[in-house]
C-alpha cells in the first residue's frame, strides 16, 4: 500500500469513510441512522469546497468551507484521524482549502477553533477575532 498522502478538493467521496471520521472525532452520534449516509453525501456535494486527505483508498482527513463564493467563507470540520496526526496533514488540508478560496478571490476566511487547537490555526495565519463572540442557535432535533 502506498504511504503517499494525497490532498484534493472533491464534490463526492466515500460517505461511509467521511461519516467514520465525523464519528471518530465525536462530532456525530454513533447510533446508526439510514439517513446519515445521505446527509454526508449532501454535506460533501453542497459545501463550497470539501478537501480530503487519502492514503491509498483510505480517507484519513478532511475539511470543508461554507461560502457565498464571492466575499466570505468559513472553514469547518477539519479533522485528521488520530492514527495520522502530527504529520502535517491537517496543515496541508487547511492550505488546500485556503488556496481554493483565494483562487475564487475570497479574502475573509473565518473559523471556530476547538479549545486547545488555537495554536494550530495561529501558525496558519489566523488570529482571534477581537470584540466578537461565536453564537449558535440550539434547535431541537427532528425525530
Amino acid at each position: 500500500m502506498s504511504k503517499e498522502i494525497e490532498i484534493s478538493i472533491v464534490k463526492e467521496a466515500d460517505a461511509g469513510q467521511i461519516l467514520e471520521l465525523y464519528r471518530h472525532q465525536g462530532w456525530w452520534q454513533k447510533d446508526e441512522n439510514p439517513q446519515d449516509l445521505e446527509t454526508v453525501k449532501g454535506i460533501v456535494a453542497n459545501s463550497f469546497c470539501f478537501a480530503i486527505a487519502k492514503q491509498g483508498e483510505r480517507i484519513i482527513g478532511m475539511g470543508r468551507c461554507i461560502s457565498d463564493g464571492f466575499s466570505d467563507a468559513y472553514i469547518q470540520d477539519v479533522v485528521v484521524h488520530s492514527d495520522f496526526r502530527g504529520q502535517g496533514i491537517g496543515a496541508k488540508i487547511m492550505k488546500k482549502l485556503m488556496e481554493h478560496l483565494h483562487t475564487h478571490k475570497i479574502q475573509w476566511i473565518g473559523l471556530i477553533s476547538e479549545p486547545g487547537q488555537e495554536e494550530f490555526y495561529v501558525k496558519l495565519g489566523f488570529s482571534q477575532m477581537k470584540n466578537y463572540t461565536p453564537m449558535l442557535l440550539d434547535m431541537p432535533k427532528e425525530k
